[in-house]
């Protein structure tokens, strides 16, 4: 299966370069077709890819068949049963704002190590002039962009749109994640990250 370029997967290096300092256990949420896992697979002890959709999951295992340290699951993460495995990185690309944010985020603390961090690139919804603003100031970066990588918009997975704001995203974070970073980044994405401690 080819590899391509969108406004996620822009940000695997990013996601990589966290995964690579822990070289740890990695759960994937919605892991989609699974090109992230496999990537991460690169750099980790084992990584663990989760989606409700059946198709996707399917399409995943395909990607991750050669990868001895990968595997694939049909669970959204509501219903994902972990046990006993705990993880170094819990990684939510274009997928939390399927689920309800703060609970998502104290599930995902409570599946961590010491020192596991979680790391989410996220979509947020225009609520105010400030968002309305960033969005706007981003759409020429985002087109050059999408045009210099040529662009794959639909991998033929589900989508859903953004319902909360980056400041309603920011409370519930500050909520289940305190001392949370969130920063605005381009491609109408949010990027959080959390250690544990």
């Amino acid at each position: 299966m080819a590899d391509y370029w969108n406004h996620n997967t822009a940000y695997h290096p990013w996601l990589m370069s966290i995964a690579s300092r822990h070289r740890g256990d990695v759960l994937d949420v919605g892991c989609g077709d699974g090109l992230l896992s496999r990537r991460l697979a690169t750099v980790s002890r084992s990584v663990t890819g989760i989606d409700p959709d059946s198709s996707a999951v399917r399409r995943a295992r395909d990607r991750l068949a050669a990868f001895g340290n990968a595997a694939v699951l049909q669970t959204s993460f509501a219903q994902y049963d972990a046990a006993e495995s705990r993880f170094d990185l819990i990684t939510f690309v274009a997928s939390v704002h399927h689920m309800d944010l703060r609970t998502s985020l104290l599930k995902a603390r409570q599946l961590l190590r010491p020192s596991g961090e979680i790391a989410v690139v996220g979509l947020s919804a225009n609520k105010t002039v400030r968002d309305w603003l960033w969005s706007a100031a981003c759409l020429p970066a985002v087109q050059i962009g999408s045009r210099l990588h040529a662009e794959t918009r639909d991998i033929g997975v589900p989508v859903a749109e953004p319902r909360e704001g980056l400041n309603d995203i920011r409370r519930a974070s500050e909520d289940a994640l305190p001392g949370v970073d969130i920063r605005r980044a381009l491609y109408y994405r949010y990027l959080l990250r959390w250690q544990n401690t």
